[in-house]
């Protein structure tokens, strides 16, 4: 097919030799089938903040470093240049997210290039070599799905003890290769120790998952690993070989009423990007 006007200048440059097709287009991004040489990559074209649909919450942004204070000050101020700056720094930390947690041994796509807002990474494929689906285009018997279910947790451990959050993980951005799931779709990753939100957005990564895979065996709907993994992570006693038991004996005082109408709020908009995701 005809290179999109994006990917144009990476064919100039010889990072892509030809756009074989699309492979999707989501809230923030498209991304197509590519040949680089003998290898069948993907590309992902960052979409415009003013087409995304997923907002660049200040909850995702919290504490995210950028390269000066220059850049800082402009942010803060909402101006053009400030505009753009965090657009770049929205892009690139999906790339920074990749990298970290590729060296950490997590299951994400490798990332091979960043270029003018494409990422060139690993093409994720099924048994059949084909685009591998994503979670919620696929049935489980309940032994499969507990399997995955445990399997995924253990990612969330190795990206906590790596330092990082998805932020909004689901069935919807995980896919399923020949050898198990694999975690995509990270510019919203947050940092666990320097954001605020990190826990409620663990709390909330988790909860996904439990409710997916707890269609296919109920019995993991009255699990509460995200808790435990959260309170272990705070102890500092959090590894990737920490034997989760899946129960957790929440503490008993006052209630914030504030947090609860934050998390009433969140699982409304999450609720609203599934329903968007899904049409």
């Amino acid at each position: 097919m005809k290179a999109p006007k994006r990917l144009q200048s990476l064919v100039e440059e010889g990072l892509i030799d030809t756009v074989v097709r699309q492979l999707m287009s989501g809230k923030e991004a498209e991304v197509y089938v590519v040949r680089c040489g003998d290898e069948t990559r993907c590309a992902k074209i960052y979409k415009e903040a003013t087409q995304r649909s997923f907002r660049q919450a200040v909850d995702y942004t919290e504490n995210r470093k950028v390269k000066n204070t220059r850049q800082a000050r402009a942010m803060a101020k909402g101006t053009r240049f400030g505009r753009e700056a965090a657009e770049a720094a929205w892009q690139s930390a999906e790339v920074d997210a990749l990298h970290r947690l590729a060296a950490a041994g997590v299951r994400v796509p490798k990332p091979y290039n960043f270029w003018e807002g494409v990422l060139l990474m690993e093409l994720v494929t099924d048994a059949h070599g084909d685009a591998a689906p994503r979670l919620n285009d696929v049935s489980f018997s309940a032994q499969d799905a507990q399997a995955h279910h445990a399997t995924l947790l253990g990612e969330v451990v190795r990206m906590l003890c790596a330092g990082v959050v998805h932020g909004d993980l689901s069935e919807f951005n995980i896919l399923l290769a020949a050898d198990g799931p694999v975690i995509i779709d990270l510019p919203q990753a947050v940092d666990a120790a320097g954001n605020n939100h990190a826990s409620r957005m663990l709390l909330r990564d988790v909860a996904n998952l439990r409710a997916f895979f707890g269609r296919f065996a109920p019995q993991l709907l009255a699990t509460g690993y995200g808790p435990e993994i959260w309170q272990l992570y705070e102890r500092g006693v959090l590894s990737p070989e920490t034997a989760l038991t899946g129960r957790f004996q929440a503490k008993t005082g006052p209630v914030d009423m504030g947090e609860v109408l934050r998390e009433i709020d969140d699982a409304r908009s999450e609720e609203a990007a599934r329903l968007l995701r899904k049409a």
